[in-house]
């Protein structure tokens, strides 16, 4: 039988409850709160090796569902049935039932030179827009993710929702500032800017890249702007607005970059 916990009061429980609702105490600790069926399965998927260093939480009432239960038999370390209502206290999901997983937040090494795909976040500060471009990543195979610092935690609860999984495909490297960029960066640095000169589409995407997306209000910063290696590449719009979402502007980028690519390949 799995361990039960029905006290507010107890100590595990209180732990919990700590780290679901405090971003700083999750990045004390260097533990993330991944919930759903999707996500939990996807981080042991990825990180198998690190299973018993997770601790996995489920409602009572999740026990009911077939899918979560078949999820639970698969897992190398026995769940913790919360309550109902002490359930609700920490799960980020309105009307969730698990499971929930208290995991170690990967931090991978940054490499000793950029000279792979790769997409840079300046200050990117909504976390669907963060994990939407996490997504896209994912999808286009551009595994490494560069956020500096002020972009939205990548692997807060929104982020980590909006990702819907993407995380567990990617090497995310959080706080690189623009200067680790400027000295590492081996291959061509591309940024997708409102009004420039070159558009995306003439542009010869084939060679690997980096890629600058900057935040929502501001764009990229005054440093990266002024970069001589960047090139700044326009996405040819009308006039109707003054730019697009920074999420639909990378979205855009990379299929263009996946496209030339599968065509040169005759795919």
């Amino acid at each position: 039988m799995p361990d039960e916990i029905v006290s507010a009061a107890n100590e595990r429980f209180r732990r919990l409850l700590d780290l679901a609702g405090s971003a700083r105490e999750r990045k004390r600790q260097g533990l993330s709160v991944i919930e759903g069926t999707h996500l939990v399965q996807a981080w042991f998927d990825r990180f198998g090796p690190r299973a018993r260093e997770a601790q996995v939480f489920v409602a009572r009432r999740g026990l009911a569902s077939d899918e979560i239960r078949a999820l639970l038999e698969r897992l190398p370390v026995p769940p913790t049935v919360l309550d109902d209502r002490l359930y609700a206290r920490a799960s980020q999901v309105e009307h969730g039932s698990g499971p929930l997983a208290v995991v170690p937040t990967p931090r991978p090494e940054l490499p000793p030179r950029l000279d792979e795909d790769a997409v840079y976040l300046d200050r990117i500060q909504d976390p669907g827009n963060v994990g939407s471009i996490l997504r896209t990543c994912a999808a286009v195979g551009v595994r490494r993710v560069l956020a500096s610092p002020g972009t939205a935690f990548c692997w807060s609860p929104k982020v980590l929702r909006a990702g819907m999984g993407a995380h567990f495909h990617l090497d995310i490297h959080e706080g690189v500032a623009a200067t680790w960029l400027r000295e590492h960066a081996a291959i061509p640095v591309r940024a997708a800017e409102a009004g420039a000169r070159d558009s995306l589409y003439r542009a010869d995407l084939r060679a690997a890249s980096v890629w600058l997306f900057g935040n929502e209000g501001q764009g990229l910063e005054a440093g990266l702007r002024a970069w001589p290696a960047v090139q700044p590449v326009g996405i040819p719009q009308l006039p109707a607005v003054e730019s697009l979402n920074v999420g639909v502007a990378a979205a855009v980028c990379l299929y263009e970059q996946l496209r030339q690519r599968l065509a040169a390949a005759g795919g």
